[in-house]
């Protein structure tokens, strides 16, 4: 690719960067609220978080069919169709807080998941037309996209519900209807898109590698373990973070700028990691993020203060973000245009398997083993530990495996 192929890239980066700010900012409002309400209207507390779980599941369960559909129609339909998803479903949840429905509630973020699917998928449209300099910077400049959906997102949290005396769940209802709001101005974004859409395959153009074979490769195969356990220990701490807060006698207004702490720890950094990948190399950023995932946890542990949930949580957000957006990188560099579709849902269908097994782990954990909240709070932190083992390893595999010979 020609360097001066980047002026589109860029452009195409500017529009993910600000769908990512308005659409981006109902993600950190339902990490918020949706634990909160759920444990209001289930019946068994340790089903709290199943609201989050199913809005990940849904993600899950759409990346396949939601690549195949970008593959085919292009990457705007996509985005538009996930935006969609997502208004619908906050709807559905609004409706079903004014009867206080915690089945139809799952419902609704169910659907919101097919947003969360599809904004999982702006930072490979971020690579798909920008030269291999500018591919990782290009990522982790939409990434850093999210910098303001941390402050809108769990900031109109705060103003929505700050001020209510209403303890019941209504008191989060005005919360959805903002998330439709922000869909439904989200989607317009995606008309200044310009990604071309994937040449139709011809008969004797190349299939690429079998699933079975991408999955055999060894940096696809890391990169994926490295963006499961980097996305999914964020999710099981993060999950339950709003219910640890409150239960250790803090403000819903407190765990919100907590979780507002955290987003932009998650995205700030994306303005220099492409950067320090380009400089340092993939594998050692990928590597200094799993490092600082178990300091987070590290710190989770030494106490409940309102200080310690900060730091705890500021930390995790920037171990995701150097392990997260360094495992994209290997990703979109280690597969060809032509298994571009195959393999990126595969890899997000793996991922947010992972994130949905730690979000619905995460409410057992909290609310169900041990009798307090600080003892729910240090059983999530510890469940971290084998997962970064298991990526540590990996990466280390990968890193002194012999480099392959130039031919």
């Amino acid at each position: 690719m020609q360097a001066s192929d980047d002026s589109r890239a860029v452009r195409n980066v500017a529009v993910l960067v600000m769908a990512q700010a308005f659409l981006g900012s109902q993600l950190p409002m339902m990490f918020v609220v949706a634990g909160l309400a759920g444990q209001q209207m289930a019946t068994n507390v340790c089903l709290a978080t199943l609201p989050i779980s199913m809005i990940v599941f849904g993600s899950m369960t759409t990346a396949p069919w939601l690549s195949g559909l970008m593959q085919r129609f292009g990457r705007r339909a996509g985005f538009v169709a996930g935006a969609a998803g997502g208004m619908v479903g906050a709807g559905i949840c609004a409706y079903a807080l004014t009867i206080s429905n915690f089945w139809i509630f799952l419902a609704g973020s169910y659907l919101m998941g097919i947003y969360m699917s599809s904004q999982g998928f702006f930072r490979f449209a971020a690579a798909d037309t920008a030269s291999d300099a500018f591919r990782p910077k290009a990522i982790s400049y939409v990434m850093a996209g999210g910098l303001a959906s941390a402050i809108i997102g769990p900031q109109l949290v705060a103003f929505l519900t700050g001020t209510s005396p209403d303890a019941t769940v209504m008191r989060f209802f005005p919360v959805y209807l903002a998330a439709v709001a922000l869909n439904l101005i989200g989607m317009f974004f995606f008309v200044f898109l310009d990604i071309p859409k994937p040449i139709k395959r011809t008969a004797d153009a190349p299939r690429g590698r079998s699933l079975s074979e991408l999955l055999k490769t060894p940096r696809i195969a890391v990169a994926v373990i490295c963006a499961m356990v980097s996305y999914a220990l964020m999710n099981l701490v993060m999950t339950s973070t709003p219910l640890a807060v409150v239960g250790c006698g803090f403000a819903v207004a407190d765990a919100s700028n907590v979780v507002t702490g955290h987003v932009l720890a998650m995205f700030a950094p994306s303005f220099f990691t492409g950067h320090l990948i380009v400089r340092f190399g993939v594998e050692r950023i990928m590597g200094l993020g799993l490092l600082i995932l178990g300091g987070a946890g590290a710190v989770a542990l030494s106490g409940v203060e309102l200080g310690h949930f900060y730091i705890a949580l500021i930390l995790l957000g920037l171990g995701w973000n150097f392990g997260f957006i360094g495992a994209t990188t290997m990703l979109a560099g280690a597969h060809e245009p032509h298994e571009r579709g195959r393999m990126q849902g595969l890899n997000d269908l793996l991922v947010f398997g992972g994130v949905t097994l730690a979000s619905l782990s995460s409410g057992g954990l909290m609310n169900c083993s041990g009798g307090t909240p600080q003892e729910g709070w240090a059983a999530v932190n510890i469940a971290m530990i084998p997962f970064l083992v298991l990526a540590g390893g990996a990466l280390i595999w990968l890193m002194m495996r012999p480099k392959p010979q130039p031919v």
